[in-house]
């Protein structure tokens, strides 16, 4: 008698549903994400801002300020001239500024910069002090002391800049106002408010500001500021 081996059993093929429905799961957590990054950028960036061209309005010019050519946002930090600040001259404006009789100039710039640009300063007869510091972040308080320093050794006024002459140059600048007693952290916050907007880091670093005080702000700030930041520091890059 012949006898018969059982059939192996069948295998049943998993459908799609399951794959389906991780799909969307996943799909659905990005889009949370996205919802609730565009939420964070735009109380941050846009709230900024707009607290920016409300304190331009409300916030008259430093007294002296005036045009310069190649130098966008030219104005005097303190009321004696020993420092100015602005963008990141052209070589036209280097050439102005030792014709105004400007003795040495402060790059905050850490960007790559080319022989030419290093060498903006040299040809028109002006010292070169190097200070890098991230666009959007803040300046360490070794490069404070060294700051001031500078400030206080040079033997004719200084010009401060980094790129646009907004938030890495005016963090600076509040950081000699408040420690040479000149100003509050909220003046020097409103002042550099009235230029261009800063990030969130600088404002904070500059309202943390002390006589013998320059810390850099904490990690969850820090975090938040860069978040925020991070449409605008891409887009610079193009």
């Amino acid at each position: 008698m012949a006898v018969v081996a059982p059939s192996p059993p069948r295998t049943t093929l998993p459908t799609g549903r399951p794959r389906r429905s991780l799909r969307r799961t996943v799909l659905r957590a990005l889009a949370a994400l996205g919802l609730g990054y565009l939420a964070l950028w735009a109380t941050g960036a846009l709230g900024i801002l707009a607290l920016s061209y409300w304190t331009r309005e409300q916030t008259p010019e430093p007294e002296g300020t005036h045009a310069v050519q190649g130098i966008h946002h030219f104005q005097p930090v303190d009321a004696e001239g020993a420092l100015w600040r602005g963008a990141a001259p052209s070589p036209a404006g280097y050439r102005e500024l030792a014709r105004l009789g400007f003795t040495t100039v402060v790059d905050l710039r850490a960007e790559d910069l080319s022989a030419s640009q290093l060498a903006g300063p040299a040809r028109a007869g002006l010292d070169a002090v190097r200070l890098p510091i991230r666009d959007g972040q803040t300046p360490t308080p070794h490069q404070v002391r060294r700051f001031l320093s500078v400030v206080g050794a040079a033997p004719g006024p200084v010009f401060v800049h980094c790129g646009a002459g907004v938030g890495r140059t005016g963090t600076m600048a509040a950081a000699y106002l408040v420690q040479s007693g000149q100003e509050s952290p909220s003046a020097a916050v409103r002042r550099n408010l009235a230029v261009g907007p800063p990030s969130i880091e600088q404002i904070y670093y500059a309202l943390s500001l002390g006589q013998d005080r320059a810390e850099q702000p904490p990690f969850p700030i820090v975090a938040v500021s860069r978040l925020v930041d991070a449409p605008r520091r891409m887009w610079s890059w193009w």
